[in-house]
């Protein structure tokens, strides 16, 4: 058995928003910062040490697009590593929620754009596997994509 040393000291554990409204209309931010900058993704962001996980997400939906939410079921959790120098660790929480007003304020600091995007329409915006595979979870016909 090869032995791996591991350099970082702690796994990064953070939340996604996976906001859905009354007409299945999926809150999708474009983002304009690493990782996975002009892609489409859902709201989120790391944990802090000792604040609540429903806070968190809460925190985070805040903070980038001006939302409240009412925080609902756990969808999934991801583990992502990356290898290299950097090895990273993190576990992401995706969690579904809904909206408890339309209004967006996206913070350009983190956002380029924030919009309700149509169930049938998914499939139309570039984002990264783990996105559209959650968004599959949620909405079978995604999958195909």
């Amino acid at each position: 058995m090869t032995s791996r040393r591991f350099r970082k000291e702690h796994i990064v554990t953070s939340v996604v928003a996976v906001i859905v409204d009354d007409h299945e209309r999926v809150l999708l931010t474009k983002r304009s910062i690493p990782p996975f900058q002009g892609m489409w993704v859902m709201p989120g962001g790391k944990i802090e040490l000792g604040e609540p996980i429903a806070v968190a997400l809460q925190r985070e939906v805040e903070e980038e697009v001006g939302l409240a939410v009412e925080v609902g079921r756990l969808i999934n959790v991801f583990e992502h590593v990356t290898p290299g120098e950097e090895n990273c660790h993190y576990i992401i929480l995706f969690y579904r929620c809904r909206p408890l007003h339309q209004e967006l304020q996206h913070n350009p600091d983190e956002v380029l754009e924030a919009c309700w995007v149509k169930r049938i329409d998914l499939g139309q915006y570039p984002m990264p596997e783990g996105t559209r595979t959650i968004l599959g979870q949620l909405f079978p016909e995604l999958q195909a994509a």
